[in-house]
């Protein structure tokens, strides 16, 4: 991330991880949200491509983890898209006759 004036000129040097917060939380209480951190948009970029149905390696590689076990960490998609998931098999038994 790089700051922006007040005139909307982009600084092009990075932000601190501090900056970023102090900023997140300034807009939070005026937009009248509690308790927000910058990594809840970490958590949703990755729930949210999980959802639309990007792979969970896919995921990985964005989100810079190192294994796809720690972007697991971050899916609270809840119960409703494995049931989607599963509805998608073809699990129809077709006995052979000989």
């Amino acid at each position: 991330m790089c700051p922006i004036r007040k005139g909307g000129e982009v600084q092009l040097r990075r932000m601190t991880s501090q900056a970023v917060l102090l900023i997140v939380r300034k807009r939070a209480t005026e937009a009248g949200v509690e308790s927000f951190s910058p990594h809840d948009f970490r958590r949703t970029f990755c729930s949210d491509l999980l959802d639309c149905g990007t792979d969970i390696v896919t995921v990985q590689k964005l989100a810079g983890h190192a294994t796809p076990a720690t972007t697991s960490k971050y899916d609270r998609r809840g119960e409703e898209p494995k049931r989607r998931a599963v509805e998608k098999l073809d699990i129809s038994y077709t006995p052979r006759r000989r």
